[in-house]
């Protein structure tokens, strides 16, 4: 029987999933498919260039304030423009580039540049391209030759792209695509891990932390992004035999001060839940 997981956006919080893997592989279970959006995206591509559940955590760790702090791009673009077209081009905070060397340097540790070169398990990462509105699946297992499917993209492109959240960072160009954050359509994959031939599916997603008159403004942006978040993902959390919540106390998309309460809120809901994800096998 094939496991498949397929993991959720959330910003910092993503480092939740490196817990749930890892508290998994101690009880002997380990996903044959593995799909991630955005964050999810990040965790679902190291897992499956072979970096242990551990290490992915010690990994970000290292990286993740490099990659939220710096490589910064204009709000708005296009002003020298704008005497000419009347047209404002907006980018984003961030360019995201830090994300693509980054990833693409672990890659090449294991012997990877594309992500069709990954050989250990079927992955997925959805993301949207923003000029036609269409969904998009970076994938090591393309099927049916559908045009939806790349494979000749580099990892660190691939989880660039499916991470460019909207407002934060600027839309990964890649070919004739301009892609955004793959959780504006797909926020949880479960259909396309079940396409790559996973009998039972494991989804897990975030709780969204509740506001009241101490909440700021970061506090409600997630509350919201998460219902937003579940509320696209409802039909394919009802295609999953089980959906892992985890909770994660109000940790911001980039709040790198909670990695490790992020991660540490995985593993232990797992634990806790351990019996009842058994029972779907």
């Amino acid at each position: 029987m094939k496991l498949g997981l397929a993991l959720s956006g959330g910003g910092i919080r993503g480092i939740a999933h490196a817990g749930v893997l890892k508290a998994l592989e101690e009880n002997g279970i380990k996903p044959s498919v593995i799909g991630g959006t955005s964050a999810g995206g990040l965790i679902a591509s190291l897992y499956a260039l072979g970096y242990s559940p551990y290490y992915i955590y010690i990994l970000f760790k290292r990286y993740a304030k490099d990659i939220v702090e710096i490589n910064s791009g204009p709000i708005v673009s296009g002003i020298t423009d704008f005497m000419l077209n009347k047209k404002i081009v907006i980018s984003g905070l961030k360019t995201g580039e830090n994300i693509e060397r980054t990833f693409d340097e672990l890659a090449i540790r294991k012997r990877v540049r594309k992500i069709k070169d990954i050989k250990s398990m079927p992955l997925v990462i959805p993301t949207v391209d923003i000029s036609d509105g269409k969904e998009y699946i970076f994938t090591n297992n393309p099927i049916n030759n559908e045009t939806k499917y790349i494979s000749d993209i580099s990892v660190g492109k691939a989880v660039r792209a499916s991470s460019s959240f909207p407002g934060v960072f600027s839309p990964c160009n890649y070919n004739s695509h301009f892609f955004l954050d793959g959780g504006v359509l797909d926020n949880i994959p479960v259909l396309e891990v079940k396409n790559q031939g996973a009998d039972k599916i494991i989804a897990v997603n975030f709780k969204a932390d509740d506001v009241d008159e101490n909440s700021n403004i970061m506090d409600i942006a997630m509350r919201t992004l998460d219902i937003m978040g579940n509320k696209i993902s409802e039909e394919s959390l009802e295609k999953s035999d089980y959906i892992l919540t985890i909770k994660t106390d109000k940790a911001g998309l980039l709040d790198t001060e909670k990695l490790d309460s992020c991660y540490k809120f995985g593993y232990r809901e797992t634990l806790r839940k351990l019996n009842e994800i058994k029972k779907i096998f």
